[in-house]
């Protein structure tokens, strides 16, 4: 098979192929770009693979290009990059590689083409486009990666346990592929995750969040979270989800299979937004149900206070996953403590001062976390489905009511603590900490109006009761 004709951005290609004859190099581009050529998806990085020094292939390359681009050259690994607008080429050697059996950092030898070809994870990433004159444009498929492409199979090239062994990161790669991709991981190969996934330990939390982003942020991100659980990776570095899963019951009282509850509220996030974040506080909602978990002969299971405990487990997942620990965390934080306040608000009788202070706290998340509400209604019973998501339509409209009408989303108390002090001669203490709480409370509870001169009347008559004089 000949991918002249495919190729695209093909003067680059014939340029480094120029080069590499100059030099007497066979040069190849290999990997996800031929990968994705014939899966007909956009990529913008180049992996070039010379018998050869690659870093001089790189150099020589740079030198005859009309800008003279630098590059950049890593040593430790014998690559070097190229950057040409939004375009990244990398250059390197052939290699063959060992490892050893407490880290997946390899021992690397020079190697032919097909040693380096082996030693990939996937036949779908062995793939490679010859550049050199002679044969330019001609594919090598030496592991039947093109088969797999149309059959949708992830599989590794050599046997899967060494191929997962030497490098665990492999595993999360191949969940990772098959949920962007939507293939299926061939059964030998999903065996070899099974056997090796223990091995995850030696892989570090940097490395395994960014496979598992990447995973979360798939078109429908719960395929790829059912690979996880299955081959036993998913326990290996968040116990915690592994835990909702499964079903108690006792007499005819059962609960639901809060895993998969959980999977398909992130699916339905997913179907609405693309905030990696957002799909976070899916995952996240329920996670502290297991540790409620209460049985209640009369009303069946509980999971009373699930979201209070919800939102304090949250940095302590996000720091042992190493996620931020920053605004995005607060954010998936608030969103999961938050998440069963907006069902309250479905009943008529409910006063402003609820809304309020659900404005108040959710702030200018309080849309997402609307989404999130949305999401989480999940039901076999489609009747049922569309008489709680009627609910939230009168949610949301009582919610855009009350902050038209009283401004409360991300307010600030119009009296400020440094206003107080300057007003009534006061250091830094508990009284005024107090005087402002109170006027917050009156706002959020509807007896005075969010404003200054109404804030500060209060705040005589409470500093009165108190005792305090105005010093000003």
């Amino acid at each position: 098979m000949n991918l002249t004709n495919s190729l695209g951005n093909i003067q680059t290609f014939e340029k480094v192929g120029e080069i590499a004859d100059k030099l007497q190099m066979e040069t190849y581009v290999v990997g996800g770009y031929v990968r994705d050529i014939l899966l007909k998806r956009p990529s913008k990085d180049i992996d070039f693979v010379c018998i050869g020094d690659g870093i001089k292939l790189a150099k020589a390359v740079a030198e005859s290009l009309e800008n003279k681009p630098p590059v950049s050259v890593f040593k430790n690994f014998g690559t070097a990059m190229i950057k040409m607008d939004d375009w990244e080429l990398e250059f390197v050697g052939a290699r063959k590689e060992s490892y050893q059996t407490d880290s997946r950092k390899p021992k690397v030898e020079a190697g032919t083409l097909q040693e380096d070809q082996e030693r990939r994870d996937f036949t779908i990433n062995t793939l490679g486009v010859s550049l050199n004159a002679e044969n330019f444009g001609e594919l090598l498929d030496p592991f039947s990666g093109v088969k797999d492409l149309k059959r949708k199979i992830i599989r590794t090239p050599t046997d899967p346990n060494i191929t997962f062994s030497d490098d665990p990161l492999r595993m999360m790669r191949a969940v990772r592929f098959a949920a962007q991709l939507k293939f299926d991981i061939e059964a030998s190969t999903f065996d070899g995750i099974i056997n090796n996934a223990h091995r995850m330990s030696i892989i570090s939390g940097e490395r395994t969040i960014v496979e598992l982003n990447k995973i979360i942020m798939a078109e429908k991100p719960s395929y790829g979270f059912k690979l996880l659980f299955v081959s036993g990776l998913l326990k290996e570095f968040f116990p915690e989800m592994v835990a909702l899963q499964g079903v108690d019951s006792v007499g005819d009282k059962s609960h639901k299979d809060n895993f998969y509850h959980t999977l398909q509220v992130l699916d339905n996030v997913a179907a609405r937004s693309n905030s990696i974040w957002l799909r976070w506080a899916a995952i996240m909602h329920d996670i502290a149900k297991p540790p409620t978990k209460r049985f209640n002969q009369k009303v069946g299971w509980t999971f009373h206070g699930h979201e209070d405990k919800g939102a304090r487990m949250v940095p302590g997942i996000f720091r042992r996953l190493k996620l931020p620990m920053d605004e995005r965390m607060k954010y998936v934080q608030k969103l999961v403590k938050l998440h069963l306040r907006p069902i309250a608000l479905v009943n008529e009788t409910v006063t402003d001062a609820a809304v309020r202070r659900l404005l108040f706290e959710a702030g200018d998340d309080v849309d997402d976390l609307m989404q999130l509400c949305r999401a989480d209604v999940t039901s076999k019973n489609n009747n049922k489905v569309k008489k709680f998501l009627a609910n939230f339509d009168g949610v949301e409209l009582k919610l855009q009511e009350v902050e038209s009408k009283d401004q409360v989303r991300n307010f600030q108390p119009p009296v400020s603590g440094d206003e107080i002090m300057v007003i009534f001669g006061l250091k830094p203490s508990r009284v005024v900490g107090d005087l402002k709480e109170e006027i917050k409370e009156a706002i959020l509870e509807g007896h005075i109006q969010n404003n200054k001169n109404e804030a500060l009347e209060l705040m005589y008559k409470l500093a009165a009761k108190k005792g305090i004089v105005k010093t000003t």
